[in-house]
């Protein structure tokens, strides 16, 4: 091929002084020309024509292809590869130009062979996100680590090619620094290990929402890398967690409550205690008439009627010594069979109500019942209605809620 180059341009009527550096000049072109010319065929013929056809299938994997590039990447190794073909033929062995050419094509092969496996395993991540049922495998970290292993080694490949030698050579030598290496990817080391105790486990998927108030995280894991967790927080704000942080550090994980269907609701009514007293018959016969506190208040009187008459065989019994209904506790009998018959409250879940210890403020009653969805926002709707209705039903059983003294209590004494 040189030498018809060399021909050619001696017909043309190039001098002797010249003919060399023309001759190399124009197999550049031609070399040049080619790849370029490769390129462009390629990826404005092959590539349209590939990206027609995937379209008009009814897979969704190979959609995943024309997503992530792999097609457009492959594309690129087409002029390197025929700038590695024409080389040899058109410039004799042992020409610096060559030589150089080869090792730029090389290079730049390696480079774009590297970038291509990534795209591959782009997909991969893709397809699995799409059609896998349970996400616990640490793909995201396996992937990370396969695409570092393969810009090492394409790292390598390219230093001895630059040196011209073998790739074998460079990598007997890494075990010297075997020490070193560990200590520049330690952050790299400790998030793999997480990640498989954490896909092991089963601890964290992506969608999970968990809770790490060390670092500020509330909200849905959006994504598991081999080195950090992204959590989306409920302000739209994003946090990033290291993964060794889940497996060193405690979290709370709200997954299960989702596989649940029902959200917990823990609040209590802080009854003023000076408000607490015993009930009268016409106060009995008054609250009796209220269908959830009929069946109660009339097995509640016969239950006391019935110890009483025992207590008062005894000499000497006054109203003191008899067992008497108090507001508090049928207060707390109403609430809990207004829980049971909610619509929104699940009864096959735990469902109570339960007095806390007194405080300076007042005797806290808790309501611990299970509301029959996840969704935050009709969660938060079914909690304030029920204990808006507990707020107005209150005083109706002659108790007072707690609150502290405002600027209006301190007007209506004056």
């Amino acid at each position: 091929m040189n030498e018809l180059i060399t021909t050619w341009l001696l017909e043309q009527g190039v001098s002797g002084t010249y003919l060399d550096v023309s001759a190399m000049g124009l197999g550049l072109v031609i070399i040049l020309l080619a790849a370029t010319l490769s390129y462009y065929f390629a990826k404005n013929q092959i590539l349209k024509i590939a990206h027609q056809l995937i379209i008009k299938t009814k897979n969704t994997w190979d959609d995943a292809l024309i997503e992530h590039k792999v097609l457009t990447r492959l594309t690129l190794l087409l002029p390197f590869i025929v700038i590695l073909f024409l080389t040899p033929l058109i410039f004799s062995q042992g020409l610096l130009l060559a030589t150089l050419l080869i090792l730029f094509a090389k290079v730049l092969l390696t480079i774009q062979v590297a970038r291509s496996i990534s795209a591959v395993l782009n997909v991969s991540k893709s397809l699995y996100r799409e059609t896998a049922k349970q996400k616990y495998l640490p793909l995201n970290a396996i992937i990370q680590v396969f695409k570092l292993a393969v810009h090492l080694i394409a790292v390598i490949v390219i230093v001895s090619l630059i040196l011209d030698r073998s790739p074998i050579y460079l990598l007997s030598g890494l075990g010297a620094l075997t020490a070193v290496l560990i200590l520049v990817f330690q952050d790299t080391i400790k998030g793999l290990v997480a990640s498989i105790q954490i896909s092991a486990n089963k601890m964290v998927v992506a969608g999970d929402w968990i809770e790490l108030p060390k670092y500020g995280a509330d909200g849905d894991v959006i994504e598991i890398g081999l080195n950090t967790v992204k959590v989306e927080n409920f302000d739209k704000t994003i946090t990033t967690v290291p993964t060794y942080a889940l497996i060193s550090d405690s979290f709370k994980n709200w997954r299960n409550m989702y596989h649940t269907g029902a959200r917990r609701i823990k609040r209590t009514l802080i009854i003023d205690v000076a408000s607490i007293d015993f009930y009268s018959l016409e106060q009995i016969d008054f609250l009796a008439n209220t269908n959830l506190l009929k069946t109660y208040l009339i097995n509640k009187k016969q239950q006391l009627e019935v110890e009483n008459d025992v207590l008062s065989q005894d000499d000497g019994l006054n109203k003191m010594d008899t067992r008497q209904l108090t507001n508090i506790g049928t207060f707390r009998a109403y609430i809990e069979m207004y829980l049971n018959q909610h619509q929104s409250i699940r009864n096959d879940l735990t469902c109570m109500v339960r007095q806390l210890p007194a405080t300076a403020s007042g005797l806290p009653l808790e309501l611990y019942c299970f509301a029959n969805t996840t969704d935050w926002v009709k969660y938060e709707a079914i909690q304030a209605d029920i204990f808006d209705h507990l707020f107005a039903i209150a005083p109706q059983f002659d108790l007072r809620v707690f609150q502290n003294p405002t600027g209006f209590d301190w007007k209506k004494i004056s």
